[in-house]
């Protein structure tokens, strides 16, 4: 294999070396390493997918007491499993403690409306490990020896209002005792389609137990919907003689595992085996709805989707088909336990038939070399020095965000039409994503949470692929690249938010993390991949030119966009018509606009490095931000919209009111500290070779004066003659106190504001004691300081931008300061913490976030780590090894985790940040936004 590496680089180890080439194997299509992975689904039902409500209702029209006996229509669902790419055939697991009501064969939680604050999963279960390839991965999933609690979970969680926290699992005091079982699937790849597949059954509690274990394989159910769908099958393979016996006096270790065969079949993928050891009962049934039990109707056969569970749990031998046939079929072991005791199964699936001991010795080689490589490459991510909880930690982010892919199907012309045997109620035609009919996927995407959040949201994406990058560029580049295509972005240019609502606005991040991801694969690499930074930069032109057109209103540079992913961070509902009629002129989305504009530039520098074409745009781009920033700037004595507040020191949004008034909503929130984002370095290098683009930078300076004051530092060189673009004022060589960049940092590093110490909040903390109140037509709405989960119902009430710590604002909150440190150097110093004494330059300061961040999963001397609080001690394997969850948000005072509780999405920055942290221990600059070549 060729090197990677750039000139210089230090030599790849061999197991490392390995899962990059299968990457670059799978990247050039000569071999499908990524074509099985953990592609399925956490939940499918309650999806916007499976509803074909007349009122839009997804959480009622298919609740979790209809999954394990009505067949999905758009995808599949399991626990801890894994399926190919276009998820037909699936692999999961089912468990039964004897106790419960029906069989464990995926996560449960509550719905929207059941939960005090949104949906919620209530399961114990953790990402442990993946390589990119999924040639390795590792779960562990905690099942109760008892009942498991699903009514007492409903009915308190329905008792508590919002003001309570979430009733969780382990506050049901299922597991008291120790009294439950680890469950921990492992795969490993020997091929591209050759899956090893181990489970390691440990009871944990100190009594005997028994647990019925029942790995599932099954076919997504294509051919119910009408058209020719051919049916596929699974059955049974009488056993042949081993080919090459082993000698009778073989040691144990290497004498052949006993074994049964499976044979799945199917139209388009051919035939895949399944072996499994013996013994195991074969139960087989069909993937189809129990109408029956469900509506009182027929049943397309004599076999449904749950006559397993009726077989094992009801002992009804009726429900399974005595021919061992079916479209969906589990294997039936039966493990007593002893206090203590573990088992190991190994099944192997894999697309050609073995008959020599496919699970004995050859199988445990394999493991441990997929094992060893997996330890190579995630050892050569960072220098040796960093830390081993760090490492630990940083593994484990990479593990949830690569487990957290899943097949996305969703057709929405078919959708929208409905199937032969379901017709669409009239209100379909003009519902939920009606204007997006020519929105088709079938591909593997990058959830925020595979069960809270199963499905794409697009500003959530981005921020995944800057992580995703360090490990898999090529996966991270196709999911920036596949929301641009055609059969994704609307003709008009917006691009589709979440399945919720298509039309939605969401953070225009995507130019931001495409400039990322292709930075990061340089800098890893020596090369740039400009073919597909041309190519995303072209579709982003359209949804720049969206933006322009659809989100200011009057056409002066100041935009609006609704909630913009802060779902409840304003005092009104910001996609909502107003109550008091208008509209606002949103400091964020303004902002993001600038941001948008000089992300846009960078790539136009990078590409014009080769195709003086782009000297134009980034000329274009360049004068666009520069009236962006005379709108953000203005004040209202020289006509302007009274976004920066000077008495407050802040930007705040402001209502337009139908009469022409214009009224600043003064609240301190992330709405404020989001101008920071907008800021791009100018390398004197490349201004020197692109001489167009310079002068007509030159010219600006000289001929409009009246732009330039509100740009910093456009004339002003700072390090290394560099120039800067932002939104926000800085002198970088005096100190002046009035700057807004020095205000605005005051606030920000106050500990009575915004800086916690586990990161910065979403809401000032000034706002506990001063709420912010507006009054209208009789009625307050307010907004006050909400630490934790949220109190209000907006977008549900599942999330909180109200005071809580969120990753992907803090992580470009960080990588501005270190921007803004490359042009004003280690003189440039702010008093951090606001009123402490210390003075930081602004790398030290966002050394300072980085490190609260990521202090939140590491243990502190006599404290567990703060996201976990009193859960931390149940929070590790039974080596002592810590089990980490990364959840969508955290308290914005004791760091407690929040919200989604496997949001590796975008909590899984954290391994970004680790990187950037092992960088400097190795002496090399953070970040990645490096000059242009």
């Amino acid at each position: 294999m060729a090197s990677d590496a750039p000139a210089g680089a230090a030599e790849v180890p061999k197991g490392a070396a390995a899962e990059r080439q299968r990457l670059a194997d799978d990247d050039l299509r000569e071999a499908r390493w990524r074509r099985w992975g953990p592609y399925l689904s956490d939940r499918q039902w309650g999806t916007v997918r499976e509803d074909y409500s007349a009122d839009g209702n997804a959480w009622e029209h298919f609740p979790f007491e209809q999954a394990r006996s009505r067949a999905y229509r758009w995808g599949e669902d399991g626990l801890l499993g894994l399926c190919d790419n276009h998820q037909r055939l699936c692999f999961a697991l089912a468990l039964w403690n004897g106790r419960d009501p029906f069989l464990k064969e995926r996560l449960f939680g509550l719905s929207g409306p059941q939960g005090n604050h949104g949906e919620d999963v209530k399961e114990i279960y953790f990402h442990r490990d993946s390589t990119p390839s999924h040639s390795w991965m590792r779960a562990l999933y905690r099942y109760p020896h008892g009942r498991f609690p699903y009514e007492d979970l409903i009915a308190e969680n329905g008792r508590r209002g919002r003001d309570a926290p979430e009733y969780e699992l382990l506050d049901t005091g299922i597991f008291t005792g120790d009294r439950f079982c680890d469950i921990e699937v492992t795969y490993a790849k020997g091929a591209p389609d050759d899956i090893l597949i181990r489970l390691c059954v440990t009871n944990r509690g100190p009594d005997p137990h028994t647990l019925h274990l029942l790995p599932t394989l099954w076919f997504r159910n294509t051919w119910s919907w009408g058209g020719e769908e051919l049916r596929p099958s699974i059955r049974p393979v009488p056993p042949e003689p081993a080919a090459e016996p082993a000698a009778p006096l073989a040691p144990e270790s290497s004498r052949p595992v006993p074994w049964r065969t499976l044979a799945a079949t199917h139209p388009e993928m051919g035939t895949f085996w399944l072996h499994a050891e013996q013994p195991a009962e074969l139960l087989a049934t069909d993937n189809e709805t129990n109408a029956r039990r469900l509506f009182g109707a027929a049943n397309a056969g004599p076999y449904v989707k749950d006559g397993i569970n009726d077989r094992v749990v009801a002992g009804d031998r009726g429900a399974v088909n005595p021919e061992g046939v079916g479209t969906k079929a589990s294997l039936h072991y039966v493990l007593p336990l002893a206090a203590g005791e573990t088992r190991v199964l190994k099944l192997r699936l894999v697309d050609r038939r073995l008959t020599h001991d496919p699970l004995g010795a050859g199988f445990e080689a394999i493991s441990r070399e997929r094992q060893r490589e997996a330890d190579a490459f995630y050892a050569d991510l960072l220098p040796a020095g960093l830390p081993p909880e760090r490492r630990a930690l940083q593994r484990q982010a990479f593990a949830g965000l690569l487990w957290s892919k899943q097949t996305y199907l969703y057709g929405i012309r078919d959708w929208l039409a409905g199937d032969a045997a379901t017709p669409p109620p009239p209100s379909r035609r003009h519902g939920r994503n009606h204007q997006w009919p020519h929105f088709h996927a079938d591909d593997v995407l990058s959830m925020p949470d595979g069960w809270e959040y199963p499905w794409f949201a697009a500003w959530d994406l981005a921020f995944h692929c800057v992580p995703l990058a360090l490990v898999d560029p090529g996966f991270a580049k196709h999911q920036l690249d596949l929301l641009t295509r055609e059969w994704f972005m609307h003709p008009n240019g917006q691009l589709p938010a979440y399945e919720w609502a298509f039309g939605d606005v969401n953070p225009p991040v995507h130019a931001w993390a495409t400039w990322q991801v292709y930075s990061l694969e340089k800098r890893a690499t020596g090369r740039g991949d400009r073919p597909f930074l041309e190519r995303v930069f072209q579709k982003l032109l359209l949804n720049f030119t969206w933006w322009v057109n659809r989100k200011d209103a009057e056409g002066n540079n100041i935009f609006q966009g609704g909630f913009l992913g802060l779902d409840n961070i304003g005092v009104f509902d910001r996609s909502a018509p107003l109550p008091t009629g208008g509209f606002i002129e949103q400091a964020d989305g303004t902002s993001w606009m600038g941001m948008f504009c000089l992300n846009m530039l960078t790539i136009s520098l990078e590409l014009a490095q080769e195709n003086p074409v782009y000297e134009d745009m980034a000329t274009k781009f360049f004068e666009h931000f520069l009236y962006i920033a005379a709108a953000m700037n203005a004040s209202g004595s020289d006509g302007g919209h009274h976004l920066w507040d000077d008495g407050d020191g802040f930007f705040h949004d402001v209502l337009h009111l139908p009469d022409g008034q214009r009224l600043p909503l003064k609240i301190r929130s992330m709405v404020g500290l989001i101008p920071l984002f907008a800021i791009a370095i100018l390398e004197p290098e490349v201004l020197e070779r692109l001489p167009a683009f310079r002068a007509r930078l030159e010219w600006f300076i000289q001929h409009r004066p009246d732009l330039k004051v509100n740009v910093a530092c456009m004339e002003t060189r700072g390090q290394k003659a560099r120039r800067l673009l932002a939104l926000t004022y800085l002198s970088p060589n005096r100190f002046v106190a009035e700057d807004r960049f020095r205000r605005i940092l005051k606030r920000l590093f106050d500990p009575a504001e915004f800086l916690g110490d586990h990161g910065i909040r979403s809401l000032s903390r000034h706002h506990a004691e001063h709420p912010y109140v507006f009054s209208f037509e009789g009625r307050e709405h307010r907004v006050g300081y909400e630490p934790a989960e949220s109190r209000s119902g907006l977008f549900g009430g599942n999330s909180n931008w109200r005071g809580p710590v969120w990753f992907p604002v803090n992580h470009l909150l960080i990588e501005a300061l270190q921007q803004f440190h490359r042009y004003a150097g280690d003189g440039f110093q702010v008093e951090c913490p606001t009123g402490s004494g210390q003075w930081l330059s602004l790398q030290q300061a966002a050394d300072l976030i980085s490190e609260r961040l990521i202090g939140l999963f590491l243990p502190r001397p006599g404290e567990p780590p703060p996201a976990y609080g009193a859960t931390a001690a149940f929070l590790t394997d039974a080596e002592g090894q810590r089990l980490h969850l990364f959840h969508e948000y955290f308290h914005g005072d004791d760091g407690t985790g929040l919200g989604a509780s496997h949001q590796t999405g975008w909590t899984g920055l954290v391994a970004q940040l680790i990187h950037d942290h092992g960088l400097r221990m190795a002496g090399e600059p953070p970040g990645t936004d490096q000059p242009p070549r």
